[in-house]
């Protein structure tokens, strides 16, 4: 990735960066205002929060199994009291609800299976570590959102086409209460430890939970539905759902596969370039490539300097390694080469 249009300056200040210069100022995301915004930022989260970062690999992966425990145990519970309605009920938007509660709380295990993997050290056959089984575990969870659309939509189907009467509406409309309570604190839990160790994935499968919750919502209005002298309001909520859960699974492909595309946000790489460009000695940033690989990243960089003893060089290029991972708490590899009149040098 080229920096091209970064002009070629050196600056005075030394390693320590003088007072006129403040690293600690804060980068600022852009996102659209308004209802769009909001709806963008509730279902489409960004996957990274520079400001919380976990510098410490063991110890993302580490956070990142523990929401994942956390929010496993909580959402079966709420499975469990919702099931419980459901029988006694017999209410299929409820039933679907259940059903994808339930879904969302197995989508945890790969995930944690993944994040486990993760710690392992790399080797020849995997040299750039085992990191990808993250995204993998995000596509996993993509395939399971989408199947539990596919079930809660025959179900639905299915009592639309045979009506069956509902009972203990009041149970119902209590049970999607809670599904919407646990579902949220789940989501806001995931998304939250997510965007600080900069897991895709995790964040993924948090939204997964909130579209479950505003779905449980969903199952008390068809209930009121009901009790207002509608009938088929169950059933139709639950097509409501499932075509809900379709739309809202976009955003979340779209997240996983840039991952898997080796797609990185713009705003990380003008961050990469700003440690770069304020290292004393750095003429120009020539290069800059960063991809995530799981929940950190890794890339390289060529820089410009003048035509300096190498020693000279090589500090350089270790305080521009150094400078991008303070800027960047979630970097894990970043390898910097330095080129002066033709030639280039850097550290391996």
């Amino acid at each position: 990735m080229s920096a091209q249009g970064h002009t070629a300056h050196r600056h005075g200040h030394g390693l320590d960066h003088a007072d006129d210069h403040d690293h600690h100022h804060e980068h600022r995301h852009d996102h659209a205002g308004g209802i769009r915004g909001f709806l963008r930022e509730l279902f489409i989260p960004h996957t990274h929060d520079a400001a919380d970062a976990v510098d410490d690999a063991l110890e993302a992966s580490a956070q990142g199994i523990r929401a994942l425990k956390v929010s496993l145990w909580l959402l079966l519970a709420t499975t469990a009291l919702q099931f419980v309605v459901v029988v006694i009920s017999g209410s299929v938007a409820l039933l679907a609800d259940t059903v994808h509660n339930f879904s969302d709380a197995l989508t945890a295990v790969p995930l944690w299976v993944a994040f486990a993997l993760g710690r392992r050290a790399a080797n020849r056959r995997y040299p750039y570590g085992y990191g990808r089984a993250e995204d993998l575990a995000g596509l996993f969870i993509v395939a399971v959102v989408a199947l539990s659309a596919v079930v809660a939509a025959w179900q639905s189907i299915e009592r639309l086409v045979d009506p069956q009467p509902i009972e203990h509406l009041g149970w119902v409309i209590l049970a999607g209460l809670i599904g919407f309570a646990g579902n949220e604190a789940v989501a806001i839990y995931r998304i939250r430890v997510g965007r600080r160790i900069g897991s895709a994935a995790l964040v993924a499968d948090g939204v997964h939970a909130r579209t479950d919750g505003f779905t449980s919502l969903a199952v008390v209005l068809g209930a009121l539905g009901v009790m207002a002298g509608f009938p088929l309001a169950d059933p139709i909520v639950g097509i409501v759902i499932s075509a809900a859960i379709v739309v809202l699974l976009w955003g979340t492909m779209r997240s996983i596969g840039r991952r898997l595309l080796d797609a990185i946000e713009p705003d990380l790489v003008e961050r990469a370039e700003h440690a770069l460009g304020h290292v004393d000695g750095v003429l120009a940033v020539e290069e800059l490539r960063l991809r995530w690989v799981g929940h950190r990243l890794q890339g390289d960089a060529l820089v410009k300097t003048a035509d300096l003893p190498l020693g000279e060089v090589e500090r350089i290029v270790e305080e521009a390694e150094a400078q991008v991972r303070a800027h960047l708490r979630t970097v894990e590899v970043i390898h910097v080469r330095a080129t002066t009149g033709g030639t280039s040098s850097g550290r391996r």
